[in-house]
Parts: C-alpha cells; sequence; structure tokens
C-alpha cells in the first residue's frame, strides 16, 4: 500500500500530476549497464584496449563534462562523454565513431528498458479522472523524447519539460514552473511523483509546494529530514488503489 506521511495532504484528487522519467517510470539500472556494456565491448574491440583502459578514460571524460557544465542538459550528454574519452585517450574528437558509440549505447539500452507495471493503466485512470499530466525530466529533449515513444507514452502525457527546454535540471525552480505554465491547472493540489529525494521530493515541494510521492524500489532509498515525501509507493497498482479512492470520496 502507499505509505503516508502528511495525511492532510490527500484529502482530495490532485488538480495536475507530474511525473519524472528516469527510475520512477521504468527501472534505469538495468538499461543503463546493459547499454554501458555494449559500449565497452565495442570501444574495447575497436581500439584493442583493455576494459579497465575503457573504463578509466570514460569515468574521466564523465566527470570533466560534469564538472564543466554542471547542472545542465547538456551535463548528461552520452555523446560529450565519449567524444571527451576518445580526446583523452589521445585520439582526437572522433566524431563518427562518438556518434556510432552514441547510438550504440542508446539503442541498447532502450532495448532493455521496461516500463514499470501499470503505469499506462495509472495513466488511463488520470485521463478518466480528467487530471492532466506532465513529465518534468532532466537531459536533453531528443533522447527522453524517443524514450518516451519507445514506450508507447506519448499519447498518454499532456506535456513534457525537459531541463534542455528549462535550461536548469531539477531541482531548480524552471522545469516545475514551466510545467505548471504548459498545464495551466484549475487549482492548487499538484503532486509530483518521482524517485530522487533531492531533485523531485525536496525540490517539487520547495518551488512549487507540490505533495510528493517518492517511488521506491532497489536502490533507491526514502528520502530523510528535508528530503522525506509527503507518501512513499513501490508499485503504481497502490498508487491506482490510492487515485480510486480519493476519487469515490470527493
Amino acid at each position: 500500500m502507499v505509505k503516508i506521511y502528511a495525511p492532510a495532504r490527500f484529502d482530495r484528487l490532485p488538480d495536475a500530476i507530474l511525473f519524472d522519467t528516469d527510475n520512477t517510470l521504468y527501472p534505469y539500472d538495468p538499461a543503463h549497464e546493459a547499454a554501458q556494456r555494449a559500449v565497452r565491448d565495442k570501444v574495447v574491440a575497436t581500439f584493442s584496449i583493455t576494459a579497465e583502459e575503457f573504463d578509466r578514460a570514460f569515468r574521466e571524460a564523465r566527470e570533466q563534462v560534469k564538472r564543466r557544465l554542471k547542472h545542465t542538459a547538456s551535463s548528461h550528454s552520452r555523446l560529450l562523454y565519449l567524444q571527451r574519452m576518445l580526446e583523452i585517450m589521445g585520439l582526437g574528437s572522433q566524431v563518427l565513431l562518438a556518434l556510432d558509440f552514441e547510438q550504440t549505447y542508446w539503442r541498447t539500452f532502450l532495448s532493455n528498458a521496461v516500463l514499470f507495471e501499470e503505469v499506462k493503466e495509472l495513466l488511463d485512470d488520470l485521463r478518466l479522472l480528467g487530471i492532466p499530466t506532465a513529465i518534468v525530466t532532466d537531459l536533453t529533449a531528443q533522447i527522453q523524447f524517443r524514450k518516451v515513444v519507445y514506450f508507447g507514452l506519448d499519447h498518454y502525457f499532456d506535456y513534457i519539460v525537459t531541463s534542455e527546454e528549462a535550461g536548469y535540471d531539477k531541482p531548480h525552480a524552471a522545469p516545475f514552473q514551466i510545467a505548471l505554465e504548459k498545464i495551466r491547472p484549475k487549482g492548487d493540489c499538484i503532486w509530483m511523483i518521482g524517485d530522487n529525494p533531492i531533485n523531485d521530493i525536496h525540490g517539487a515541494r520547495k518551488e512549487i509546494n507540490a505533495v510528493t510521492l517518492q517511488k521506491i524500489h532497489d536502490g533507491t532509498p526514502l528520502g530523510e529530514g528535508d528530503n522525506v515525501p509527503d507518501a512513499s509507493f513501490a508499485d503504481f497498482k497502490e498508487l491506482r488503489r490510492l487515485i480510486t479512492r480519493l476519487g469515490e470520496s470527493r
């Protein structure tokens, strides 16, 4: 069942619901690990290096890109990581190879990404109740759009806001505020559903006073202190039951 820590915040249906994507609608780690392994194997075979050499160069490249770009969509760019990795390996930018390796990553990622059970059923429930929805997610628009289309969710959500569009990653106010500007909810009861205690939970509560629900699963600890959600759940079927109960009481 949904564990509710702030009962007073769940006295009615929400006027809109914002959803994170990665590790909220599907488990991120299995897809990422498979994709990273596929890229590693390809780079190792292409340049006859060891897996350890790949890991070391890739890790350094990722750290440099994130340090330079900080909390922006581009700081998550697999293409930039791979370009910089090739440069660190002394090979120059090698743009064709960087593009090829990036495509390998995302092709493998998507083929290993699986929605959590009853995500679509929940979204169907919300549409029948007339509750508008939006995705609020970090990373670039192209990649996140591809995920939404791959999962077949493009007709389920009313809007999407990426950190590329907003100019900032969560927990900055901009992504949340842009989502509300698009939705124009009829009331002020906004739910935020996400897995990250800081970016999703703390950010949404601080910036738009959202009712926060944390998706809990392996590797996702419950937020603590200022990052404690108003509720948590493990399965989307539990969330469907909560929505049904609130709908019956209105």
